[in-house]
This record gives structure tokens, sequence and C-alpha cells, in this order.
């Protein structure tokens, strides 16, 4: 927590250690990208200046490099990079980049014709849509198998976890799911901010695959998010390995929906 001369809270700064590295400090090891949470009267010198003194702070307590994952522009509320340019005058050396899909809603890109017939495919085999968190254990049984199958992985969050953060932040995550007569075939679980609605888990069971049933629940979310006057639609990165390597085939699925790239930078500054 920062404060300004006058003992007011100006800023905070979400971080812990690097689970791999204890000598490291990041913004957030446990969150997407992290950074600093302040109001927008924070600009230009005041941000250099309280970046040097959080550099400061963990400097003494004996940390040789701190972490930084900026938040991507989209996420703001309004325009506000000027962290960027005071990790520029600190010396900070960008040691990643990510690239996201997101669709701008006012101005979406053309939507591919292949998403177009997959979108066709799925209306006609009639799918019905829910909007209900109470069926996340169905849903993150056709998740682990999936994330089991494809990558030999597990979700991040447990069942128990993510149940528990939606019955406390009902309004901002939000499971989409799409049925076959009773039987569940695919869903989305978002997060969501003011501005932002955050694809963050994406799953469909074998039969889901077959009916384009993803295509159904994107064509929901999507429409959702316009009428719940979000800015942005975002599907989240396609990246492997320290963001070096892009799924291409991945990358590419998303933007037949419209979207564009948007990239999530990491910095690192020796202290």
């Amino acid at each position: 927590m920062v404060y300004d001369s006058k003992k007011r809270l100006i800023a905070l700064f979400p971080a812990a250690p690097d689970p791999k590295n204890n000598k490291e400090i990041v913004s957030h090891p446990g969150i997407s990208y992290g950074g600093l949470i302040h109001k927008e009267s924070l600009k230009g010198a005041a941000i250099l200046d309280v970046l040097e003194r959080i550099l400061e702070f963990y400097k003494r307590d004996g940390y040789s490099k701190l972490l930084y994952k900026v938040m991507p522009h989209i996420y703001h509320k309004k325009p506000c990079e000027d962290e960027q340019y005071a990790l520029f005058r600190l010396g900070a050396q960008r040691y990643r980049c990510d690239l996201s899909a997101s669709i701008f809603l006012d101005s979406r890109g053309k939507v591919s014709e292949r998403r177009r017939r997959a979108l066709n495919k799925a209306r006609k085999a009639n799918l019905t849509v829910d909007f209900d968190n109470g069926v996340l254990p169905e849903y993150w049984n056709i998740l682990s198998q999936n994330l089991e199958q494809r990558h030999g992985a597990k979700p991040v969050h447990s069942l128990d976890e993510i149940v528990h953060l939606s019955d406390h932040f009902e309004d901002s995550i939000r499971l989409v799911s799409v049925r076959e007569n009773n039987q569940m075939v695919a869903g989305v679980l978002l997060f969501e901010t003011e501005i932002v609605s955050h694809a963050q888990y994406i799953a469909a069971s074998k039969r889901g695959f077959e009916l384009s049933a993803l295509d159904m629940v994107f064509y929901e979310c999507i429409r959702r998010a316009q009428s719940n006057d979000k800015r942005y639609f975002d599907f989240g990165i396609s990246n492997e390995h320290d963001g070096a390597v892009l799924n291409a085939g991945l990358y590419q699925y998303k933007v037949e929906y419209g979207a564009g790239g948007v990239i999530h930078d990491f910095y690192e500054l020796n202290l």
C-alpha cells in the first residue's frame, strides 16, 4: 500500500514471491496480469515516483528482481499507460509477450464464413442455452476430461474453488453452457469487469464438437456482452512456453469471430 505525504492511500500493488524463486517478487504470480491499482489522478511523474518507492521497498526486503505483468489496455476504464513509460524510465526489460484475441464490440471485425457455417449447424441441432452457475459441477467434469485428454493437465481452479468464487462474485463470474436435449455438451466460464467479458475456461464434449456447440456458446457470450454494454469480449491468450510459441490454429479460430490482437507484456527490473 502506497501513501502520500498526507497519509492518504493512493495506490495498491498486488504482489507475492515467485513460487519458483523466492528471491523474486511478482505482480502477481496467481493472476493473469498485475501492476498498480490507483485512482486516475496518479499520472506521469507521480507514477514514476510511486514505482521507485515500491522498488526500494522490495530491495530493502532482500528481493533481487521484480517481475511486472502489465495490465492489458483493454482492461483500463480510461487511457492509462503511464506505468509503461515509468518502467522504461526505470530500465525495465521486456522478457515475455503473450498474444490475446479480443473483439472490440463497437467495431467488430469480419466473422469468417467457417464460423457462420458452424453457427448455422449448431442452430439446426436445436441446442438450448443456460446462464446458470448452479451446473458448474457438471461443466467442470467436461472441462477436466478435456484438459486431461488433450494436454494431460487439470483446471487451474478446483471445483470447490470455482464454486466458492462464483458464490462470492456472482455478478463477475458466469457460466454459459449449451445442451442437447438434457445433456450438457459445451460451455465457457466468463470473468467480467465493467468493460470486458473474458472467456477463462472453454470446453466441449465429443458430441459438442460434432455439433459445433462452442459456436453457439460464443454467439451467446458475445451477444450478452453487447447487451450489457461491455466494450470488449476477450478470448484470452493462445501462447505456450512463456509466450515464445503461438498456437496458430487456436489463435486463428478466435480471430475468425471478428477478434484482433491484444498483447500482454511482462517486464523485469533488477533490484
